[in-house]
């Protein structure tokens, strides 16, 4: 009786290029960290803890989590992930970009009132005639809250100058 190798054994998995990715990522995120604590090591006093004591920690840790990342991802260790939909991301990454865009020219509730249905729509509600006007409400419920009970200064477009 001949013993089978098992598919998984010879079958090696590869090297994880986006956990790879995500190393370099922090390595490049550290290195700014770095660089920018050490504009700050001259301003130490008496003392050997100073304002870029911190930051340089934090630096050390990023700097040992991209390694240790970049191990995990090199043998291949990261367990597979599920296939990511794009279209949903899509759907966020407009919905921000709008109400970047429209903040300022549109006001508060138009923006965050179509950042709000393009979420919903990446979530699967399909009827955006029905999330947009209600995003707009929950939206204005929000500015009034903040803007006219907090005082709070959010832009205000043509809706929220009826209120003023």
């Amino acid at each position: 009786m001949s013993q089978g190798i098992n598919p998984s054994q010879s079958q090696k998995r590869r090297p994880d290029w986006a956990a790879l990715l995500i190393a370099v990522a922090l390595v490049a995120i550290a290195a700014v960290i770095f660089w920018d604590s050490g504009r700050l090591a001259s301003v130490t006093g008496y003392s050997p803890v100073g304002p870029a004591t911190v930051p340089y920690a934090i630096g050390f840790c990023l700097v040992g989590l991209a390694i240790w990342t970049a191990i995990e991802a090199w043998r291949g260790d990261f367990p597979e992930r599920d296939h990511q939909e794009v279209g949903p991301v899509v759907w966020v990454v407009a919905g921000l970009a709008a109400q970047m865009l429209l903040l300022k020219v549109a006001g508060f509730s138009i923006a965050t009132g179509l950042l709000f249905a393009f979420t919903a729509r990446a979530f699967g509600k399909k009827k955006l005639h029905y999330s947009i006007p209600l995003g707009i409400a929950i939206s204005f419920v929000v500015w009034f809250i903040f803007a006219r009970l907090l005082q709070l200064s959010l832009p205000a477009g043509p809706i929220e100058q009826l209120f003023i």
